[in-house]
């Protein structure tokens, strides 16, 4: 039996910041307790099976403390006989050294830190509740804890950022020496203050984001953080394992409130609903789709990474004729959106930042 991974969503916030469409609530104590127990009942309704990444997201789930994220990873020892990649999000504004080197002996071994920018101005436009300087400070811990592998998160197109301030922002990275980034385009959800307040019309415009997202590959792969996805960027044996199981198709389990799951054959989720959760972990699952796999997702997910897809290899598992693909993929590579080489088609970064349109001529066929 393949190992699978597992996420568990942790939904509590400090503050939730302007852009966020993640599902997470204020922090309380007495919800943080009622929600451990409702998680360890969901990870017990599960057989006992293998699982190699562990991914505990949010919210902020440093939130949860010491006790209640120790209790996290011995069940998963415990249930799943977790052992590898073990991996928490963090606010560099939320964590201490006393906390990182419990989180470390705990048995997580990979953290990412939500740097979003090293500028003041756009640290208070994005809500941020942290510094730069308490970014550099909490790196400085995590490293002093235990931790090699370190990621920070960047957003790209926000209010006020030019090439000159996410120079900054990059340079600043570099001085970390971390071996991963996530470097992602701002997108304005519904519902969000964001959304509510128009930001569409303060933000770079789509040419001046492009250009932003170019300037951070190119940066990046300067300090020697290759891209190996869209949005992802390492030094080589540094990529994020537990999200290469969503881009390769392989199955997790998703705990928690809004967590969504690939397992047994089947895509499920748990609403966006606290309290019903806490009623009922297990009570509340939707299937999404009982019939996921396909040659269309496998394809969409896998050309996500600049490793890009063997088509000759795919079309064989799923019985297709690859020739109306490698036919949609000529004027796509003399565009420069991508590259064909050996039966292999891989998206540019150019090709990235259209990822949506390029992806569907070559898979959506019909």
């Amino acid at each position: 039996m393949e190992p699978i991974g597992l996420y568990i969503h942790v939904p509590f916030c400090v503050k939730k910041c302007p852009y966020c469409d993640f599902y997470s609530l204020p922090y309380r104590e007495e919800l943080a307790d009622r929600y451990l127990n409702a998680l360890l009942r969901e990870m017990d309704f599960y057989e006992e099976q293998p699982a190699d990444t562990l991914y505990l997201g949010g919210g902020t789930p440093v939130l949860l403390g010491e006790k209640r994220i120790k209790a996290v990873m011995d069940k998963a020892r415990e249930r799943f006989s977790f052992q590898g990649e073990g991996t928490i999000e963090a606010n560099p504004g939320a964590v201490s050294l006393s906390s990182l080197t419990a989180f470390r002996e705990a048995g997580l071994n990979r953290i990412s830190f939500g740097l979003q920018s090293a500028v003041g101005e756009e640290l208070t436009s994005l809500g941020r509740i942290h510094s730069a300087e308490q970014a550099a400070q909490a790196v400085a811990w995590a490293k002093r804890a235990g931790f090699s592998e370190i990621s920070v998160d960047v957003m790209l197109g926000i209010k006020g950022q030019t090439s000159q301030s996410l120079g900054a922002t990059l340079a600043f990275i570099g001085e970390l020496s971390v071996p991963h980034v996530s470097a992602y385009l701002l997108k304005i959800e519904p519902g969000t203050p964001y959304a509510a307040s128009h930001m569409e019309r303060l933000v770079p415009s789509e040419d001046e984001a492009a250009d932003l997202y170019l300037q951070a590959v190119e940066g990046l792969a300067r300090q020697g953080l290759i891209q190996y996805e869209i949005s992802n960027f390492a030094r080589p044996g540094h990529e994020s394992r537990h999200n290469l199981k969503y881009w390769e198709c392989r199955e997790y389990l998703g705990f928690g409130p809004a967590a969504h799951s690939y397992y047994r054959g089947k895509r499920f989720c748990h609403p966006r609903d606290l309290q019903g959760y806490l009623l009922d972990p297990v009570g509340d699952i939707l299937v999404t789709d009982d019939a996921p796999g396909g040659f269309e997702e496998t394809a969409m997910l896998a050309l996500r990474l600049t490793k890009g897809v063997d088509f000759l290899t795919l079309c064989a598992r799923f019985h297709k004729d690859p020739a109306p693909i490698f036919r949609a993929a000529a004027p796509l590579e003399s565009a420069g959106l991508l590259t064909v080489r050996e039966g292999k088609i891989a998206l540019t970064p150019k090709g990235f930042l259209v990822s949506n349109a390029v992806i569907g001529r070559l898979v959506l066929q019909d």
